[in-house]
């Protein structure tokens, strides 16, 4: 270990009995050898695990998650305090088995983004409970009470999107939705459901299409929703809305003379697509600002605010949605 931190034996000596005379980069580097090495840390050191935050996001490949993932990292370390990213992978590794191991490092918190906090079990929700653990989540994909939630307004942000192309013209409006259950997708769900109603039209279950958050899964609920007529089309994530403009491409159409599309998100690069995306804006520097805040609080000892806090979302229009075609 001594060799690895570049630091004599005596050094790590003091440092694993919590001696002074030490610099706080030597600390962090003989301590970091100890993490790396596997050895776990005796008791005079153990209590500085509380400088680690837990980061736990679904996957990289959504741009959104590594937007909030930099917002946050770079603010916490501003405080700090050290990020630990964990996102879920291909081969099997879960929200359940990045608990258990951000547990057994005895970290300060965890911030989950758009992670699937139940997905965890009933047995590293009860250890989280039982130790009391600050948690903060960022658009949950479940419902979670007695744990502080900062969400985008989803209901908001549908019925944004959907004003927007009805004022277009539009009057078959399709909604691309992640997963049944997955609880954005539901808040989005009900902002189309009272849209439609509150227009006389009850059949607006035939233009909504769940499925999976890529751009493959977009591409082929749009297939659906185009079969069925619509003119317009709502994704629930700028992914799924480039996925919807290749569907419209491979039919031959064109975006928007012939299908408008509409995003959310407003992630990275979505300004220079081709055409340009309009999407529906979360506030990720302001959320993931808030969730900090949260985090910190209830680091203090405060508890966390039994009410979610809810940010509103704003329609950046591009140029993917134009006036409905007219009828040949």
């Amino acid at each position: 270990m001594a060799k690895f931190a570049g630091v004599s034996e005596a050094t790590v000596s003091r440092v694993l009995r919590g001696k002074p005379g030490v610099s706080q980069a030597t600390r962090d580097a003989v301590l970091t050898a100890l993490d790396v090495f596997g050895f776990a840390r005796p008791e005079p050191v153990r209590s500085e695990r509380a400088r680690l935050i837990g980061l736990v996001v679904p996957d990289l490949s959504n741009p959104i998650f590594p937007a909030f993932a930099e917002v946050i990292g770079v603010s916490l370390i501003q405080r700090g305090l050290v990020p630990v990213l964990c996102t879920r992978t291909s081969d099997g590794v879960s929200e359940a088995h990045y608990i258990e191991m951000l547990l057994a490092q005895q970290v300060g918190g965890i911030v989950f983004v758009g992670s699937s906090y139940a997905d965890a079990g009933p047995a590293a929700i009860k250890q989280l409970t039982e130790r009391r653990l600050p948690i903060v989540l960022i658009n949950a994909a479940d419902e979670n009470l007695g744990v502080a939630r900062i969400c985008v307004d989803d209901t908001g942000a549908a019925e944004q999107a959907l004003a927007h192309l009805a004022g277009l013209g539009h009057e078959k409006i399709g909604l691309i939705l992640g997963p049944v259950g997955h609880v954005p997708s539901a808040r989005k769900l009900a902002g189309f459901a009272k849209f439609w109603e509150e227009r006389g039209e009850t059949r607006w279950r035939r233009w909504v299409d769940h499925t999976v958050f890529t751009v493959e899964g977009g591409r082929g609920a749009a297939n659906r929703l185009l079969a069925a007529g619509c003119t317009g089309l709502v994704c629930a994530s700028d992914a799924l809305a480039l996925g919807a403009v290749r569907a419209v491409r491979k039919q031959g159409l064109e975006v928007p003379d012939d299908v408008s599309v509409v995003g959310f998100d407003d992630s990275t690069f979505m300004g220079v697509t081709d055409p340009p995306l309009t999407t529906v804006r979360q506030p990720v520097r302001a959320m993931a600002g808030a969730a900090v805040i949260s985090l910190l609080s209830q680091l203090e000892g405060r508890p966390a605010a039994a009410e979610e806090v809810l940010f509103d979302p704003e329609l950046i229009v591009r140029s993917t949605t134009g006036p409905c075609p007219v009828p040949a």
